[in-house]
């Protein structure tokens, strides 16, 4: 039963018998690149413009100096507050790999993050580490972003398609992302210029969804299938990477098995809660090094 409490004092949100919520697994899954855990064990990042330390003690959940207003349109969606995570994990786990990978990752919430910062978050993220990732988004916001003053912090809000298509690759180049650059180029000039509309995305369907973000060079099947997922909440989109294919390997299996084999048996074992399942997996596989 879904019995969360919302208040507001002193500043802050507080979030009393939060269900199916842990900030270690939200942040620590691989599907958001600008929260960082602090000393005291808080998450500290910015998305949609606003920057936020959230914390955390057992089930109860605090939004520091956060409005109202700012966490009914930004937070309590961005972290997927009305939906049951509790039913998603009864329905997924049928068979003891999702009951022991759901039961791990109890506290995974796959967040409502924007479009735009989710397709140069995900182009960045080809063929990359997480730390590097992290680093390059981070010195792309420093340079191009919007300075956000916050708690006596300083960060920057992601910048949009009409500041990076303003630049040239040199100007680019001081985020050292490489051969990315131009992909991250293509994809600003083709949004700023009127050749790809994020809304006309956000309605199409998903198969004509992802045709559509693959006309973004350096966009192809895995990094589409994250955007669907982490910037379209597309629940029905499994990305595979060779991770997620080891583990589906080691799993289901049994033996090497194509990328096309892996999806279509996500497909048919996960169907519309996909997206959910390869999160549980992923964290689950990765922490406890199975498939390696």
């Amino acid at each position: 039963m879904y019995t969360m409490e919302i208040k507001y004092e002193g500043g802050n949100i507080i979030l009393t018998d939060v269900p199916d919520f842990d900030l270690r697994h939200i942040f620590d899954c691989g599907q958001a690149f600008r929260f960082d855990r602090e000393s005291d064990g808080s998450y500290f990042g910015a998305a949609f413009g606003h920057a936020l330390k959230i914390s955390q003690n057992g089930r109860d959940v605090m939004l520091h100096s956060t409005t109202e207003q700012e966490f009914n349109e930004i937070w309590y969606k961005f972290f997927d507050l009305d939906r049951d995570y509790g039913k998603i994990k009864s329905s997924l786990a049928h068979d003891d790999v999702m009951r022991q990978a759901t039961e791990y990752g109890y506290g995974i919430r796959i967040l409502k993050q924007e479009l735009w910062e989710t397709i140069i978050s995900f182009i960045i993220s080809a063929s990359n580490n997480i730390p590097r990732i992290k680093g390059i988004i981070e010195r792309l916001c420093a340079n191009f972003g919007n300075e956000i003053s916050y708690m006596g912090k300083t960060c920057f809000s992601f910048p949009t398609p009409e500041r990076l298509a303003a630049l040239t690759g040199s100007e680019l180049s001081v985020i050292r992302a490489g051969f990315r650059d131009k992909y991250i180029l293509d994809a600003a000039r083709k949004i700023a210029g009127g050749e790809m509309s994020l809304d006309y995305i956000r309605s199409l369907p998903t198969p004509e969804a992802k045709a559509e973000l693959m006309k973004i060079n350096g966009v192809g099947n895995k990094v589409s299938d994250c955007i669907l997922l982490f910037g379209l909440n597309r629940a029905d989109s499994f990305p595979v990477d060779v991770w997620i294919r080891r583990i589906m390997e080691h799993c289901y299996f049994g033996r090497e098995a194509s990328i096309k084999e892996v999806s279509e048996l996500a497909c048919e074992k996960f169907g519309e809660l996909g997206g959910f399942a390869q999160q549980y997996l992923f964290f689950w596989a990765r922490d406890n090094k199975i498939g390696t």
